[in-house]
């Protein structure tokens, strides 16, 4: 029997967490008060692999993380503990190894995967030419890489799907539904959407994996007044005056032009008189349109998306929506098959270009406010309203998942917390920063770093803070890599990356440095401790299904993986609470487990509460308050001081005998009571009524 979905923690297996050691976990996620074990990928997958997203046998469970039998067990247990178990799954590409049967075979690999006949290359994962894309829409290869997951699902082993990168595939719509027919009830998709996009109605799934939450909950706490501060500050260090749409656009083209040259070609042989082609696949303002040419079906959110593409050609722009005749160029003289190609690759395309141009390069040049530089999110986009907040809260699907740090965000929860705070004493930041330039100029070698990479540094140095130098020196040469401004992947300049980390490290044992910034990391880790709480606190109250990355309960200052994928100190976990459950007082390191454990142990013991209803109350832009159902209330301050608060009424049904559920502590609502009476000093509030 499927457990109800309430709340889900993501493992990263691997040689360290394998199924055995998964299963000796189950015991304190279920005490943690979670009701599904979220799973990476378990199919077989390249030997050695870290991530399990290079499977080599979608229908075969990986026998170095302990096979079908071990992968039962654990759902046995699971079940044991009243849990389920959700299962990530990869259907748009396999590694292309000797080692995968599909791919070593000529006949398969015909028939499995997306090459083309004239370069002899395969459609491919992003920019990784050893992950190649599969031909999933074909329903005998959807059958053969689907067996083994639908039969889990079937025999009550794995109660929900999670879809990797479904806006790779040629029919994203088809698939799905070919999912719901085949069984799959649940299913959630790693859906990347614009903040101002929707996630298709017609598609059978329970909702995204949820970084449109992690976004807007980062943006309800960054101060929109602190905008021209910062603004002023990264444009007078690094001389960048234009906007990110710009930066953005700028790497989208440079993505088009080189990195996926060869897709270009491809869809270039497709239609030869095609015009603008790079500059069409780089306007797109969303990751892909989702028209289907077999049944001639174009949504009016394929229109709007394509409207809004300033540098895409009118003839590729009709092309794409079926406009056969205003085409123009040479289109009508490709016969039907051909033409329905082009569009199916054409929108196979633009998410490989948006997410390596956007995600994987412009967010490591535009510096601003790196808070805001996040998996689906916009750095243009400087904050949002409380009413926004509660407006994407009511739109959302019951049980789409609610994130702050996944296994791709750039950075945990907690440091975007951090980052987030700056915006509440933008004057002492950029006073630091414009000090920090000038103390720190004898540590510079040649122009290393540039002031970007600088400013990049003192970001993550108070986002992460203390940080280890072997941790600082990984992640910026990835974020060096990523920028490609002064090195790159695939011709990296050594000297310059080693002069950087060499800045960043010797600013550790920088006396004159440290003399300052010891302090404003003191300041921001408090500023960003309390909003890393109530972000914790409304991830695991407003609608959704919140979801716990491995670790995350208590304090987890993470950036970009590998680094978010570190070993986790499980005893560490496992004593803290215990020792909440005897009755201890939370402290500062298990004050957010605190949070974490209390609230989910309301969810378990109050589902009718938060199984839809979601009812505002008013409390203008300082304050996100809000009742689940009539026996749950919720309340956070989003600015430190929260001036507003105390003028703002309860709805009065809302009088009457309520439990602090962080507290403890029981007492009486009356008639016309404020949220000031709510509000703690810490400005997080969660109550449930009693009787």
């Amino acid at each position: 029997m499927t457990a109800p979905f309430r709340a889900t923690y993501r493992l990263q297996l691997g040689t360290d967490l394998d199924f055995a050691a998964a299963r000796a976990l189950v015991p304190y996620l279920a005490e943690l008060g979670v009701s599904h074990v979220y799973l990476s990928p378990s199919f077989q997958a390249r030997e050695g692999s870290t991530h399990g997203y290079d499977v080599i046998d979608p229908g075969h469970v990986s026998d170095a993380l302990g096979g079908e039998e071990g992968l039962r067990a654990l759902a046995d247990d699971a079940h044991a503990h009243g849990m389920g178990i959700i299962l990530d799954v990869v259907p748009n590409h396999m590694a292309a190894d000797d080692a995968n049967r599909y791919w070593s075979d000529p006949a398969l690999r015909e028939q499995f995967f997306d090459v083309d006949p004239v370069s002899g290359r395969h459609r491919r994962f992003f920019d990784i030419d050893d992950l190649a894309g599969v031909r999933v829409e074909d329903p005998e290869v959807f059958a053969a890489t689907h067996a083994l997951a639908l039969r889990l699902v079937a025999e009550g082993v794995v109660d929900g799907l999670r879809i990797d990168h479904p806006d790779g595939l040629a029919d994203p719509a088809q698939y799905l539904r070919r999912l719901r027919d085949g069984g799959a009830a649940h299913v959630w998709v790693e859906k990347i959407l614009d903040p101002a996009e929707e996630l298709r109605p017609d598609w059978p799934v329970d909702g995204t994996v949820g970084y449109e939450f992690a976004n807007d909950v980062a943006a309800l706490f960054v101060d929109p007044a602190a905008e021209a501060t910062l603004t002023e500050l990264y444009a007078s260090l690094t001389g960048e005056t234009r906007p990110f749409e710009a930066l953005a656009a700028e790497a989208k083209l440079e993505q088009a032009t080189t990195t996926f040259a060869p897709e270009v070609e491809r869809l270039r042989r497709l239609w030869p008189q095609v015009p603008g082609l790079e500059e069409g696949l780089a306007s797109l303002p969303v990751y892909r349109t989702y028209v289907e040419p077999a049944e001639g079906r174009v949504e009016q959110a394929d229109r709007d998306a394509l409207a809004q593409a300033d540098g895409l050609p009118d003839a590729v722009r009709h092309a794409v929506l079926l406009e056969d005749d205003a085409a123009g160029a040479g289109w009508s003289d490709l016969d039907e098959a051909t033409r329905r190609e082009f569009v199916v690759r054409f929108q196979q395309t633009t998410p490989p270009v948006m997410a390596k141009g956007v995600e994987d390069t412009a967010f490591y040049r535009y510096v601003r406010l790196l808070a805001l530089n996040e998996v689906g999110g916009d750095p243009g986009r400087f904050g949002i309203t409380v009413d926004a907040f509660h407006a994407a809260n009511a739109r959302r699907p019951v049980h789409n998942l609610l994130v702050s740090s996944t296994h791709d965000t750039k950075r945990s929860g907690d440091v975007r917390a951090r980052l987030c705070a700056l915006t509440a004493m933008p004057g002492e930041w950029a006073g630091a920063v414009r000090s920090w330039f000038e103390v720190n100029a004898p540590l510079r070698t040649a122009g290393a770093p540039t002031p970007a990479e600088e400013l990049l540094i003192y970001q993550t140095l108070v986002g992460a803070w203390p940080i280890e130098a072997e941790r600082l020196e990984d992640y910026l040469e990835k974020a060096l890599r990523e920028a490609k401004v002064t090195s790159n992947w695939i011709d990296p300049d050594l000297e310059h990356e080693a002069a950087v980390k060499a800045f960043a490290v010797g600013l550790l044992d920088h006396g004159p440095f440290r003399y300052g910034f010891d302090a404003v990391a003191a300041r921001v880790a408090e500023l960003g401790e309390r909003v890393a709480l109530a972000q914790t606190l409304l991830k695991l109250t407003v609608p959704g299904m919140p979801d716990v990355y491995q670790g995350d309960e208590l304090w987890a200052l993470s950036l970009v993986d590998p680094d978010n994928r570190r070993p986790v100190d499980w005893d560490a976990r496992r004593a803290a609470l215990a020792a909440l459950g005897d009755g201890a007082r939370p402290t500062h390191e298990t004050a957010k487990l605190h949070v974490v454990a209390a609230a989910l142990d309301l969810r378990r013991r109050r589902p009718e509460a938060f199984d839809g209803g979601y009812r505002v109350v008013p409390a203008g832009d300082d304050v996100v308050a809000f009742l689940r159902g009539d026996a749950v209330l919720a309340a956070v301050a989003v600015r430190d001081d929260a001036t507003g608060a105390g003028g703002w009424e309860l709805p009065p049904d809302a009088a009457g005998r309520w439990r602090d559920v962080l507290g403890g502590e029981e007492y009486e609502l009356p008639d016309g009571a404020t949220l000031a009476g709510v509000l703690g000093p810490d400005g997080r509030a969660l109550l449930e009524r009693v009787g």
